[in-house]
């Protein structure tokens, strides 16, 4: 007997050296059958403000990417990376574009998502834990209070990465989470898609009541809604997904 093919499938677009957003989003979806995720790669090997490091984000291999994840007859394609933290929100918005004029298949991201869950929550002051280094995360600090965000805390692990994110362990980043919850923000993000960080929301969220937005959760939930399915229906991953 064959399997039926799941009712909401989900496409990603994947840094190459990224090895968690896949397990992850898999272990989200687990309790939902009828929901899958499929993941298209395209390279992607440090996180810096060279410019090689910069010239990894141009858009044709993600558009190529995204042509073949069409082919899959998904109803989203997201792009589950945090890039346009430090290049600007307005390069995901011109990739969204392109991605839905190239394919026909409606498109969001990681990022752009975890905005919108942040405009639903009404936060206004914010803290950031990721790995980068200090010129990405000042950047991406500075995007968001030029969205007339404030930035009460901040932690970062100096770390030009990309595959090495992926070493960091939970627990490390739950120690991180407690020390910008002691600034009491209004939401603590977890700013990079390959950072154990979506099993530590229900734990900081439980401890402290600030709502944690990971930025693996964030792709999922906003690729769920493009798609035209229920988020809520994912539970144990913290409130994020009721937003």
């Amino acid at each position: 007997m064959t399997e039926e093919l799941a009712s909401t499938r989900l496409g990603m677009l994947t840094p190459s050296s990224n090895t968690v957003l896949e397990p992850l989003t898999a272990a989200m979806l687990a309790d939902l059958p009828d929901v899958s995720a499929h993941f298209g790669r395209f390279r992607v090997l440090k996180i810096s403000m060279d410019d090689d490091a910069l010239g990894q984000f141009t858009n044709d291999p993600m558009l190529a990417a995204a042509e073949l994840l069409a082919d899959a007859q998904v109803q989203s394609i997201c792009w589950n990376g945090t890039s346009s933290g430090w290049l600007g929100f307005d390069t995901d918005r011109a990739l969204i574009a392109e991605i839905e004029a190239r394919t026909g298949v409606r498109a969001c991201s990681a990022v752009l998502g975890m905005n919108e869950i942040i405009g639903r929550l009404g936060a206004k002051r914010l803290a950031f834990v990721t790995p980068y280094l200090p010129e990405i995360q000042s950047a991406i600090l500075a995007n968001y209070r030029s969205e007339g965000f404030e930035v009460v805390a901040e932690r970062h692990l100096n770390d030009a990465g990309n595959y090495s994110f992926a070493t960091y362990s939970q627990a490390q980043i739950l120690d991180m989470c407690r020390a910008v919850a002691a600034d009491k923000p209004d939401a603590i993000a977890v700013f990079c898609t390959n950072f154990r960080g979506a099993g530590v929301a229900e734990i900081i969220e439980a401890e402290t009541g600030i709502p944690v937005l990971d930025s693996v959760s964030t792709a999922l939930w906003t690729s769920m809604r493009t798609a035209g399915a229920d988020p809520a229906r994912v539970r144990g991953w913290g409130r994020l997904y009721d937003a």
